[in-house]
């Protein structure tokens, strides 16, 4: 079948049925215009509503892309950074509606990074910026931006992220641990509007992404083993002992 076709399908499916995830006409014609094959590596699947593993992601499934991207609402213009680019399908959407030399993203995995790169510029949107970066700092240097979509979960709106953002930006992540809810939040750190539930992977840090070549202790890691640390006494912790009193009440 033809793909323009099956573009077609899935965002009906996503506009009606018992979905209803697309909701405005920007994020509707964007998914149908962005060739979504060109990011999934089994193309027969691309159009389904269904998410796939890549170098250690998870490829969105559309219906969970279109949610993240009704919470974005990027405009015409817009300056955006997508954080967690994984293979760049998200970032390609919202450069057909902001104009891909508005929209930058990173990724914490090099292969992943390339992978980014490949897929838009055979999609035809080879202006997006991909860089290699830790998506907790963010991309400061192209800063502010008045939207930045986080995809990956955190306990707490990243602070770069937050301090990156427009005087009226907004950044659109997974919040929470166990029970996650999708959420804006607003410059000044504090959450401005829930959007449901939803489930992500945790945001990784240096050392835990899947192309490591070796791996060491992580950040988070570090964190962990000095929190528990710090209630051991490890032996030159311990008071000094009086051998000469303990040897002469032996005597």
């Amino acid at each position: 079948m033809d793909r323009a076709v099956l573009r077609e399908d899935m965002v009906d499916s996503l506009e009606y049925d018992a979905k209803g995830v697309v909701r405005s006409e920007a994020v509707g014609l964007a998914m149908r215009d962005v060739p979504r094959h060109e990011f999934v590596e089994d193309e027969d699947a691309a159009y389904a509503d269904r998410a796939f593993e890549r170098y250690g992601t998870t490829v969105l499934a559309p219906s969970t892309a279109a949610r993240l991207l009704e919470a974005l609402s990027p405009s015409e213009g817009d300056d955006v950074l997508v954080v967690g680019a994984g293979v760049g399908y998200t970032a390609a959407v919202v450069a057909e509606i902001a104009g891909p030399e508005r929209v930058h993203a990173v990724d914490i995995t090099r292969r992943l990074v390339y992978e980014a790169r490949r897929n838009l510029a055979s999609a035809g949107y080879g202006e997006v910026l991909v860089d290699r970066r830790d998506g907790m700092e963010g991309l400061p240097e192209y800063a502010p931006y008045d939207c930045i979509l986080l995809e990956a979960a955190a306990i707490e709106p990243p602070r770069a992220l937050v301090r990156q953002l427009a005087d009226d930006g907004r950044l659109v992540m997974p919040l929470g641990a166990g029970g996650q809810s999708l959420v804006t939040v607003g410059p000044t750190g504090r959450v401005e509007e829930r959007h449901g539930p939803i489930a992500f992977k945790p945001m990784l840090v240096e050392g835990e992404q899947a192309d490591t070549v070796e791996r060491n202790r992580t950040v988070r890691e570090d964190r962990e083993h000095a929190e528990r640390g710090s209630s051991r006494r490890h032996g030159w912790e311990h008071e000094w002992l009086d051998w000469d009193e303990r040897l002469q009440g032996r005597r």
